[in-house]
């Protein structure tokens, strides 16, 4: 993903009545009833017994990305996905599931357990002539959980630092890495800018084919060439269905119907991504290993509604096709529809099927993830993550109060509870308030009647930003970007390293 930026969000926050109760309807309507499940004794796991050794969950973290959260069938949408629908019927639906605004943000928050505004990341994403990366000193998750035995594999997208190799997958803490290192390809050339972007292991590679069914591909590999008997965790990062919008003719022709073609390349991206993740879950059932596995699926961001964040390819003559449904606003943006995305959990036997409206973050997948692997996650710096895996595996009341939309010199927007405050303090400065529970969609700016409750939230944005390291975009885009987003990959190309690979 790539980037420029706006000042709009959005979110809907459907009712918070009931502690650790379930709805069981499905989409993104209102609640009618909320239902606590019985729950039969075969689901009856306690968080200490799921994280004992001998119940070690496999892992397989699938990332899609710029989804809009509509454009899933279980959210009521008309592309078809059979095989995430599946996992989200049978599994965990986290309907209050929140991540950054944009790729990169995202993608270190779930590695680092930690907001990106602590360590520079928090502005935009990684531009392709970028030479930086989540600091070295950071302690990401594959480093954590192949420290407590598993095996580390990464399939796809990385965008957490290209131009040096310190920053790459194998560098921190993946045993295996296949695909892109910046943050779009080509879906057939599997290039960017016309350089080539396709590695493994640190190896470039050529080799022909559609970018999304490769990945499917390798990722049914790996499990296949696993032995079940270790814990695996998987890390597998979708670049569909970010720009450009490309599909493989015969998904093109399941969409015919569709008049727009850029939406019927959308949607047809869409299906593919679904077809791979369903060979992914059948490939984790014929080695045996399905029942044992914990499938995490999510968006990067909220669906993109802004030409100037689609990255390199020029989109400014179309209509740009995600749909994030009732939430206002779209990726870049602090509204709900930025941050606010389709995710669900799955794990037979051990997570009761239904809908989880409790507030999560995509940093507390650090935490709760290497609970259940056994792993210790305070070997680094301090996490914001929560472990929430009682909220996830039951609908218990989720510990978390508190959600970080993102924190920068020039916007900050924060939640408390069902109080949501949007900052931006560029000339003329702007100031949002919102009630989740009772205005979910961000129809409503309360900030006039309620100047306390004003106060109350741009004092912790003034804490927070008191905190943060500086933007390592602006301070990059000073010098080698020289105020350019985009443009030929700053990815190293020197025989010396690949002599001494062999």
């Amino acid at each position: 993903m790539s980037g420029g930026l706006r000042h709009l969000d959005e979110t809907a926050k459907q009712s918070r009545k009931g502690i650790g109760r379930r709805d069981l309807l499905l989409g993104s309507s209102a609640i009618a009833a909320a239902i606590t499940l019985p729950m039969p004794s075969l689901l009856s796991v306690t968080p200490a017994l799921a994280q004992s050794p001998s119940l070690r969950p496999h892992i397989v973290y699938i990332v899609a990305d710029d989804l809009g959260w509509k454009d899933v069938g279980f959210h009521g949408s008309d592309i078809k996905t059979p095989n995430i629908d599946k996992l989200a019927r049978e599994g965990a639906r986290l309907e209050e599931f929140y991540v950054q605004p944009m790729c990169t943000p995202t993608r270190a928050a779930l590695m680092t357990g930690r907001y990106p505004f602590r360590y520079g990341l928090q502005t935009l994403v990684i531009p392709t002539p970028g030479k930086y990366g989540p600091p070295t000193d950071e302690r990401l998750l594959p480093q954590t959980l192949k420290e407590a035995g598993y095996k580390t594999v990464m399939v796809g997208k990385w965008h957490l630092g290209h131009a040096d190799r310190k920053f790459w997958p194998r560098q921190r803490g993946f045993d295996y890495h296949y695909g892109s290192m910046v943050g779009e390809v080509d879906y057939f050339t599997h290039s960017s800018a016309n350089v080539l972007d396709w590695y493994r292991n640190d190896r470039p590679i050529e080799e022909k084919g559609y970018v999304t069914q490769l990945w499917g591909k390798d990722a049914v590999t790996q499990i296949k060439a696993h032995d079940p008997k270790r814990p695996l965790f998987m890390y597998l990062a979708f670049t569909a269905p970010h720009s450009p919008y490309q599909a493989p003719e015969k998904y093109l022709d399941e969409y015919k119907s569709i008049e727009d073609p850029t939406r019927r390349a959308y949607a047809a991206m869409i299906t593919c991504m679904d077809d791979e993740i369903g060979k992914v879950v059948a490939a984790l059932d014929a080695q045996g290993m399905r029942e044992n596995t914990l499938i995490v699926f999510m968006s990067d961001n909220g669906g993109n509604q802004t030409a100037m964040l689609a990255g390199d390819v020029d989109v400014s003559k179309l209509k740009l096709p995600a749909d994030n449904g009732p939430y206002r606003g779209g990726k870049g943006m602090l509204y709900e529809g930025g941050t606010r995305v389709a995710a669900l959990a799955n794990w037979p036997g051990r997570i009761r099927p239904g809908d989880v409206r409790e507030m999560m973050h995509v940093v507390d997948m650090f935490p709760t993830l290497s609970g259940l692997a056994g792993a210790s996650p305070d070997k680094g710096k301090p996490l914001d993550g929560l472990d929430v895996w009682a909220t996830i595996s039951e609908g218990k009341a989720s510990p978390r109060t508190e959600v970080v939309y993102n924190i920068e010199p020039f916007r900050g927007g924060v939640r408390r509870d069902d109080w949501k405050l949007i900052w931006r303090t560029p000339l003329p400065s702007a100031i949002e308030l919102y009630n989740l529970a009772q205005d979910p969609y961000e129809k409503s700016n309360l900030a006039e009647q309620n100047p306390q409750r004003v106060a109350e939230l741009q004092k912790r944005i003034e804490e927070l930003a008191r905190e943060s390291a500086k933007s390592l975009f602006l301070m990059d885009a000073m010098g080698a970007v020289k105020g350019s987003a985009h443009g030929p990959p700053s990815l190293p190309n020197d025989d010396a390293y690949f002599t001494q690979l062999d």
